[in-house]
């Protein structure tokens, strides 16, 4: 699956872990991703959507 949502842009976030001795190690924290078939003009269209986006998504639909 891609790791870019299609509508906010959420990528994977860099950064480390930080032990209680306080030694870092990297991690990386992933954007959860889906995807999602959307109707689009139309035609439904496959996007890749991070779950927020899914959730405002039907919470606007109503």
């Amino acid at each position: 699956m891609a790791g870019k949502c299609d509508i906010c842009g959420k990528v994977v976030r860099y950064g480390c872990n930080v032990s209680h001795s306080k030694r870092h190690t990297p991690r990386a924290w992933m954007p959860n991703i889906h995807v999602t078939s959307l109707v689009v003009d139309g035609k439904t269209k496959r996007f890749n959507l991070c779950t927020r986006c899914i959730r405002t998504r039907s919470k606007a639909a109503g």
